[in-house]
């Protein structure tokens, strides 16, 4: 058994916890003895009420936009890599794609919220890093450590990714402002966003784009190359108690896909996804009451080429889903929430053929004060799919609260259904000598969670959390080798084929423990120092075979920190990733998974007309770490990069 804090001894990790705890507290005493608010924000998606994060027996980590805005970053998916508790692994700079992983889950148990709509393609849960808004749009986003399946239904298992963008807030910020930024760069990089926001007192509109373009590094017969361009609009109007909300973006990704799915050498892929996301909400609120309809419409259409001379497997997929809530605030002490869901399912692809999957479901959620130091709520959703049938899954939170430590505890289930690839790859293909194959016959993954940690409050400005999980998943779906007398579907292969077949094949129990630290100081003369670190370590055990391919990939140590000093007239961020995981054995052509990587970024700023007219320069993998996170798909090393960005308010 691999144990909870190899490759670090025991020791070692004891020391280095009470060095951060100690550090934090030296910080803190220069803090003040204030209230406790700017580490405890009001958050939503806990509870789908707005509660203070310390009151839902969750760990629960939000960023705002102005977070954001000052980190070095071009694509929502690197932001993520920064963010406590998140892993992603990526195949390549900018958003090529990435797989997004909390606590040891596979890249399909990770749920993503758009505007209170889930943007989980049903393709494949390798699109769901493609997030079609621009990093200036978001007014913050909530990271819901952990399952949250009772509420949001399939996919809640790691955690919840839930981003609110500034047309969609409630109260947003009055502002009118024009943004916009170029920047270039080593590999032939040409980058630009721009962005203008009207927030009044009841209208807000904001219309964005983003480009951002390199050609890459070399790569075996091809380059790195990427090119991803945005365009986003939204509006919102508010009427009395009504409150109508609308966004439309389209985001297409051009990009070399080299192993990103095969480790064949002779694999030089080329892949294009397109994505267009609608989506529109109604809001009415009155004294203690809200009710809410939200509608979204996505459609994404892959192209996938493996070489110059194979077709291409050409895919369409919807997505549509329609979301009813009602809450009601009984007393300051209760309040209850219920609603219910409608999903469509569709894809026509010459790969996996034309599929349709409808769902429906129903929840209800009870939060309740028992004490003024205890909290607890539940909630249970009964769930329908025509592929899966009938899931029912309970959770319940605690939460208490002793003067400046929160203790919480978590306890429930969830589930994840197969997507179209798991249960139909390469099913309408007219001959397939080899690869992986779709199973139609797949049952949901279904897996018991509990978890218990605290947060201390040090002072108003620094906040530590620690907790420890343990997930036991059974069902879990993966590829396996399978011979062709064993396959569920045969007409369309050959018996001397070598075949992967989706299956569940495995009952897996991931433990963990976290550990985050957030410090946010205002300094004199208008400076401030902001900071947030993250220590993950992950134990996962399968109790019939080996580990799965996707389960041995999550990191066995996971650290990410980001700091940003800012003056009036410059700024420095510094973002920092250091893995330790399983290594895989690379080849002459294919380059290895290393056991561990340190990959740091720096950014730093100067005003060269105050509030107006900014210069930059960036240093990607600053020192020039090779590492992949997939065999066969090398990182980009050091990468320099400068620009300027204007604002007109």
């Amino acid at each position: 058994m691999y144990s909870l804090f190899l490759p670090l001894t025991k020791k070692t990790v004891l020391k280095k916890i009470i060095i951060s705890l100690v550090l934090c507290n030296l910080i803190g005493k220069g803090f003040g003895q204030e209230k406790e608010t700017a580490l405890d924000p009001v958050t939503v998606t806990g509870t789908l009420t707005e509660v203070n994060a310390s009151k839902t027996g969750r760990n629960i980590f939000v960023l705002t936009g102005k977070d954001i805005a000052a980190l070095p970053v071009r694509s929502i998916d690197e932001l993520l890599r920064y963010i406590p508790g998140i892993e992603v692994q990526s195949r390549g700079a900018m958003g090529a794609q990435s797989d997004i992983s909390m606590r040891g889950g596979t890249f399909q148990q990770v749920l993503v919220i758009l505007d209170g709509l889930r943007l989980n393609d049903p393709n494949t849960g390798h699109f769901t890093g493609y997030i079609p808004v621009s990093p200036d749009e978001i007014d913050k986003i909530e990271v819901l450590k952990g399952p949250s399946a009772a509420i949001y239904g399939s996919d809640a298992v790691g955690g919840v990714i839930n981003i609110t963008t500034k047309a969609f807030a409630k109260n947003a910020k009055k502002q009118t402002g024009t943004a916009a930024q170029l920047s270039t760069g080593d590999f032939g990089l040409i980058n630009g966003s721009f962005q203008h926001l009207y927030a009044g007192k009841t209208t807000v509109f904001q219309i964005a784009g983003v480009t951002n373009n390199a050609d890459g590094q070399q790569e075996r017969g091809i380059t790195g190359y990427i090119h991803d361009h945005l365009l986003s609009a939204s509006a919102s109007k508010q009427a009395g108690n009504w409150n109508l909300g609308w966004r439309s973006s389209y985001d297409d990704r051009r990009f070399a896909a080299q192993n990103f799915y095969t480790s064949f050498v002779f694999d030089t892929a080329r892949e294009r996804v397109k994505t267009f996301w609608n989506q529109v909400s109604l809001v009415y609120r009155k004294n203690k009451d809200q009710f809410s309809v939200n509608a979204g419409f996505k459609n994404t259409e892959d192209n996938y080429k493996f070489s110059s001379l194979s077709p291409a497997n050409s895919s369409f997929s919807n997505l549509f889903q329609l979301d009813a809530v009602y809450q009601h605030t009984v007393s300051t002490q209760t309040s209850l929430t219920g609603g219910v869901n409608y999903i469509s399912r569709n894809i026509n692809s010459n790969d996996r053929g034309q599929h349709t999957v409808n769902q429906v479901a129903g929840f209800g959620i009870i939060q309740q004060s028992i004490t003024p130091h205890l909290s607890v709520n539940g909630s249970l959703r009964f769930d329908w799919t025509e592929v899966s049938g009938w899931v029912v899954v309970p959770q319940i939170n605690l939460s208490y609260r002793l003067n400046k430590i929160q203790l919480r505890a978590s306890a429930g289930s969830t589930f994840r259904n197969p997507d179209f690839t798991e249960l139909y790859n390469s099913y309408n293909q007219p001959l397939v000598t080899s690869g992986s194959i779709g199973n139609p016959n797949l049952s949901p993954e279904k897996t018991f969670n509990y978890e218990a940690g605290a947060d201390w409050f040090v002072y108003k400005h620094a906040k530590i959390s620690l907790g420890v999980f343990q997930r036991f998943c059974n069902g879990l779906i993966d590829w396996a080798a399978t011979p062709y007398a064993e396959m569920p579907r045969q007409s369309n292969l050959v018996p001397t084929g070598n075949y992967l077949l989706a299956k569940n094949v495995s009952q897996v129990t991931t433990s963990g423990a976290e550990l985050d630290m957030q410090v946010m100081q205002p300094l004199a003369n208008k400076q401030s120092l902001s900071a947030t670190a993250g220590l993950l370590w992950l134990d996962a055990v399968s109790n019939n075979g080996p580990l799965t391919l996707y389960v041995s990939s999550a990191a066995k140590f996971l650290a990410n920190f980001s700091v940003k000093y800012q003056t009036p007239f410059y700024g420095i961020s510094v973002n920092g990733i250091y893995k330790v995981r399983t290594p895989q054995t690379g080849t002459a052509v294919l380059a290895p998974v290393t056991g561990n990587y340190f990959v740091m970024n720096i950014k730093a700023d100067v005003s060269i007309i105050k509030n107006i007219l900014t210069a930059f320069a960036e240093a990607d993998n600053l020192f020039n770490t090779s590492y992949t996170d997939f065999l066969g798909t090398p990182m980009p090393g050091r990468w320099l990069q400068g620009g300027l960005s204007v604002t007109l308010r």
